[in-house]
C-alpha cells in the first residue's frame, strides 16, 4: 500500500477518535436571548436574507454591535427537548467555514443565533451593483473554503450517529468582516439516523453513491458556476446549467465569465474550476466516482491560493 494512502488513513483514524472525545467534553458557550432582544435585533423579523425548507434567517444587529444571523426552524413540532438537543449538537461544530452558533432563543419563535456576517451574503457581492465586484482571488477562497466545510461536516457525522443536513448556494453563504466565507444552512438530520455511517463514510472516503451526498455535491458545482459567471440560480441551478450549456454550444466561454472580472483572473485555474463544476453537476443525474473530499483536495493541489 502506497505510504501516503496509510497516512491519509492513519490521520483519519485519529481525527475521527479525537472527534468522539471530544463529544463528550465541554460545549462551548451557546447563549439565550430574550424574545424581545430578538424581536428588537431584527426590526421585527422584517430583515429577511433567505428563506428554505430549513427555516428563514434574518440579519440582526446585537447589543454589542456585532451584525448576526438569526434563524427562525420551520419544524416547530420537535418538542423543546429535542430544540435543546440541536442547539447542543450544532453548538459542537467548530471550523473556519461554518457560522458559529452563539445563541438560542425559546420565545415565540425557536431561533438560532450565528456570529459574525458583516459582509453579508455572498449573492448581495456577485449581484448587487453598489457592492464592490469579489476579484477572482477572494471567489477561488470562497470556493476552497466551502469544500473544506463540506469536508468536516462529513467527517465530523461520520464519527456519531448525527448526520448534519447542509445546503450550499450563494444566498446561505456568510461572508466576515475578512470575506471569509462561512456556511449558514445546517441542521441536524433525523431521518437518516437508522443508518449515518454508510451515508457518510461513502461521501468522506468511498464512492458517493448516496443520494444525500451526491446533492450536496451537485450544490457545490453549482455554487462554482455561481463563482465564474456572477449568476444566481433562481431554480436549484436549473437555470444556471441550462445557461452555461447555451454559452458551451455557442463556443464562447467569454460569454459565460462574470464581466466585473474584467480580464483580472488565471484562465487556466478558471478553466480547472469549471472543469470541476461539471463534473460536480453530473452527480444530479449519475452516482458521481469521486468525493467532496477529493474536490477539495484537487482545489487545493491545483489552484494556487493560500486558504
Amino acid at each position: 500500500m502506497d505510504d501516503r494512502v496509510r497516512l491519509s488513513r492513519r490521520i483519519r483514524f485519529l481525527l475521527l477518535a479525537w472527534l468522539r472525545r471530544s463529544r463528550s467534553g465541554r460545549i462551548e458557550f451557546v447563549r439565550r436571548f430574550g424574545y424581545k432582544e430578538m424581536t428588537k435585533a431584527t426590526e421585527g423579523f422584517r430583515k429577511v436574507i433567505y428563506s428554505n425548507y430549513h427555516g428563514t434567517a434574518y440579519r440582526a444587529k446585537l447589543k454589542g454591535g456585532e451584525v448576526a444571523l438569526v434563524k427562525e426552524l420551520k419544524a416547530f413540532d420537535l418538542g423543546r427537548d429535542k430544540f435543546l438537543e440541536e442547539v447542543q449538537l450544532l453548538g459542537r461544530l467548530r471550523h473556519r467555514h461554518l457560522l458559529t452558533l452563539g445563541g438560542f432563543c425559546t420565545g415565540r419563535k425557536r431561533l438560532l443565533v450565528f456570529g459574525n456576517i458583516e459582509n453579508g451574503s455572498l449573492k448581495e457581492h456577485l449581484n448587487d451593483p453598489l457592492k464592490t465586484p469579489l476579484n477572482w482571488k477572494s471567489r477561488i477562497k470562497i470556493a476552497i473554503g466551502v469544500a473544506a466545510a463540506l469536508e468536516y461536516l462529513l467527517i465530523f457525522s461520520s464519527s456519531d450517529a448525527q448526520i448534519y443536513d447542509v445546503s450550499v448556494n450563494s444566498c446561505n453563504i456568510m461572508l466576515d468582516e475578512n470575506f471569509t466565507p462561512k456556511i449558514s444552512d445546517i441542521r441536524v438530520n433525523r431521518h437518516t439516523q437508522s443508518h449515518p455511517k454508510t451515508t457518510n463514510d461513502a461521501c468522506s472516503e468511498g464512492s458517493c453513491a448516496d443520494e444525500e451526498c451526491g446533492n450536496v455535491i451537485f450544490q457545490l458545482g453549482v455554487l462554482m458556476l455561481e463563482l465564474i459567471t456572477g449568476q444566481s440560480s433562481d431554480r436549484q441551478g436549473e437555470d444556471l446549467i441550462e445557461w452555461v450549456q447555451h454559452s458551451c454550444i455557442a463556443n464562447s466561454i467569454d460569454k459565460m465569465i462574470d464581466p466585473d472580472l474584467g480580464n483580472s483572473y488565471n484562465s487556466r485555474e478558471l478553466q480547472k474550476v469549471l472543469a470541476v463544476a461539471r463534473l460536480c453537476i453530473k452527480s444530479r443525474y449519475e452516482p458521481p466516482s469521486f468525493s467532496i473530499t477529493h474536490v477539495y483536495r484537487y482545489l487545493q493541489k491545483k489552484i494556487d491560493v493560500a486558504t
